[in-house]
């Protein structure tokens, strides 16, 4: 999810510890990509916005964020004990996009490919991609089309995927036999 050039990057679901740590679950392709968005070399670039569950949304400093188990541990400043984070439980985290590092021609964010129509290379639509599957060989698109009533999985191969275009917001693909 994207807005105003900023990047859902995960969510809060629970707090860790006394000090008023927060617990995310990361949307980012793995934990450790988490910890170096804000590490001693992101030359002081620490802010994060925060968009609380009421609507509301502030920066704020991080301290530090490390991998824990299945979720990254975020420290924020001025955020020091279990009462102060309370109210940040079910809250979602967002980067500037143009803190992202510049991908190879070729690659894409997930943001940028979740919310994409799918067109079949004959131009029938054939949904929007919804979410990303991460597979031991290649990613999966899932792909539903709500007034088909149907979800098709997409592999992410350069034989199947023919293009994307997101300044269209769309990608066409050529569906293997059977799908």
């Amino acid at each position: 999810m994207e807005k105003e050039g900023f990047l859902l990057i995960g969510k809060v679901v629970g707090l860790h510890g006394i000090r008023g740590n927060l617990k995310i679950y990361s949307y980012l392709e793995s934990l450790s990509d988490f910890e170096s968005l804000f590490d001693s070399g992101s030359n002081g670039k620490s802010q994060i916005r925060i968009k609380l569950p009421n609507g509301s949304e502030k920066d704020h400093t991080v301290n530090w964020a490390r991998p824990y188990k299945r979720v990254v541990l975020l420290s924020l400043k001025g955020v020091d004990d279990c009462n102060a984070a309370e109210s940040f439980v079910g809250s979602e985290l967002f980067i500037a996009k143009d803190r992202l590092p510049e991908l190879e021609d070729g690659s894409y964010y997930w943001a940028d490919i979740i919310g994409l129509g799918v067109f079949e290379a004959h131009g029938e639509y054939i949904g929007c991609v919804e979410s990303i599957i991460t597979t031991g060989s290649n990613d999966v698109y899932v792909v539903k089309d709500p007034d088909k009533g149907r979800e098709i999985l997409i592999p992410a191969l350069e034989s199947v995927v023919l293009s994307i275009d997101l300044k269209q917001k769309t990608m066409q693909v050529n569906l293997p036999e059977g799908l």
